[in-house]
């Protein structure tokens, strides 16, 4: 390994992205000291880490925490899994106990929060990094150098979609209320947003054509794109011919009509970030600061309706 081997805990552990960070954790030549959740559905960890403590009360986990500090052993970092209105939260324990934040997209719901995490960064000496994995994916790398090497005054058209299907289920957890998971543009569409400013630079205009609690377009007016985008968690929303062959989700970047192959490749990206977190090279608080500002504002635009320059799918929608 090129680092010392470090010692983590681990908040939302029951989470369904919560494995991908043990599984890192766990390659990265790491030790889980505790985690946390509500639920205890968690047998997952034999997987990983099946002599690791687990707690379903914050408060017995915090004092676990401070326990092993006490014994000497120093908690490193702290990966976050939780609901996406806890991370502001679960971000501030983190450094309170003076280890690193490993968080989950979205990084917090509201731009005041991230200035405010600067602040408490600089009060602690310790880090925030996000998880932004579009950022090493292969395709999306190759994409970014294409785009710098490319005429300078070019402006490009994008069409983004992306439509993974959900249950009834999903509309009565966390992830259906705006107030807890920022809704559909934010749960599942931040890292789209950061990859596609981290590529074509900032945001100019920002129009919301449709916005429902399943599903959200608009248009994104980028330094160097024109940006159509759609995003639902509605079945009904996939293409016929993506039904005819039983999947449940569509995704698709055009550029200037030409299809953006990223579908593969995803497979190591968490251990790809905490390889990078572990080197010095994670992306922190100001890399988020562009995607938290645009849904943000997403969240709170009042829709136009079907005007101007609208994603194709739109005209589906009744």
């Amino acid at each position: 390994m090129l680092h010392k081997s470090k010692n983590f805990s681990l908040i939302g552990v029951a989470g369904y992205i919560a494995v991908r960070h043990l599984k890192a954790i766990k390659e990265t030549g790491n030790h889980l000291i505790a985690s946390l959740d509500q639920f205890d559905s968690v047998g997952v960890i034999d997987q990983y880490f099946p002599d690791s403590d687990f707690f379903v009360e914050f408060e017995r986990f915090d004092r676990h925490l401070d326990k092993v500090k006490r014994n000497g052993i120093h908690m490193d970092y702290v990966s976050i899994c939780s609901p996406n209105f806890l991370h502001d939260a679960h971000i501030r324990f983190a450094l309170r106990h003076q280890a690193d934040a490993i968080c989950e997209k979205p990084m917090v719901l509201n731009p005041w929060n991230v200035d405010a995490l600067q602040d408490f960064e600089k009060e602690t000496g310790k880090n925030v990094y996000n998880l932004l994995q579009l950022r090493l994916h292969p395709s999306i790398i190759e994409l970014k150098k294409r785009i710098e090497n490319g005429p300078k005054d070019k402006i490009y058209d994008i069409d983004l979609s992306y439509i993974t299907s959900r249950g009834n289920w999903y509309f009565f957890s966390w992830k259906g209320d705006i107030q807890k998971s920022g809704g559909v543009a934010t749960n599942i569409g931040v890292h789209f947003f950061d990859m596609l400013t981290w590529i074509f630079g900032e945001v100019e205009g920002n129009i919301v054509h449709i916005s429902r609690n399943n599903k959200v377009a608009g248009y994104l007016n980028l330094k160097k794109a024109r940006v159509r985008w759609f995003l639902s968690v509605d079945y009904d929303d996939i293409p016929k011919e993506i039904k005819a062959k039983g999947q449940r989700t569509f995704r698709s970047l055009k550029l200037d009509d030409q299809e953006i192959e990223f579908s593969d490749g995803f497979t190591n990206l968490h251990t790809r970030s905490y390889e990078n977190i572990l080197s010095g090279k994670g992306f922190g608080i100001k890399e988020v600061q562009s995607s938290i500002k645009t849904v943000y504002d997403i969240r709170n635009a009042v829709p136009v309706g079907c005007k101007g320059d609208y994603h194709p799918f739109c005209k589906n929608i009744k």
